[in-house]
């Protein structure tokens, strides 16, 4: 795991701020695949919520002009994405890449946690379930959206760590990075 003292990047916001006027239900249906393919791939994610799994998520990336509501229904996962805050069980906010990194691994949840980049409100039980079906899975989400790619995911994993080592967003698991 990374240092949590080094400073977490966020989303410049002149990228972020198309997110205000694109229409979001393209976006929100990519993320539903992947989410779905998620499940397919890592099915002790939802087992793993266990009496949790009927709570919805709010995931809220602090440095961008939306929230993903996650409904981890066993047979119908589903993201939609709001710009203004949705009614959840459990709200998990932060930048961008702090959420990444406990998607991959990169910073400990508990430090984010106390040192207020992560920012947990609702239902902690629900989050704390949550954080820990995903840390169970070890998920790596750029060789998930490689994977999209078919043939092609030998040409799109280096412009994944590319984009990575740019932006400094975790993008994939320390392990598997090329």
């Amino acid at each position: 795991m990374s240092d949590i003292h080094t400073p977490i990047p966020t989303v410049p916001s002149l990228l972020a701020s198309p997110l205000r006027v694109v229409p979001l239900a393209p976006l929100a249906q990519a993320l539903t695949i992947l989410a779905r393919r998620l499940v397919r791939h890592h099915p002790g994610l939802i087992n793993r919520l266990g009496p949790y799994v009927d709570r919805r998520f709010a995931i809220v990336p602090t440095d961008l002009p939306v929230t993903l509501l996650l409904d981890p229904h066993p047979t119908a996962m589903r993201i939609t994405l709001h710009r203004d805050p949705p009614q959840a069980d459990a709200r998990i906010a932060g930048p961008l890449a702090a959420l990444l990194g406990l998607v991959h691994g990169t910073w400990d949840g508990d430090a984010l946690f106390f040192s207020r980049d992560l920012v947990i409100d609702g239902d902690t039980a629900a989050a704390l379930a949550l954080r820990n079906a995903i840390d169970d899975c070890e998920i790596d989400l750029g060789a998930e959206i490689a994977g999209f790619s078919g043939p092609f995911r030998h040409i799109l994993t280096p412009f994944i760590d590319l984009a990575e080592r740019r932006t400094g967003m975790p993008l994939r698991r320390a392990e598997m990075r090329s």
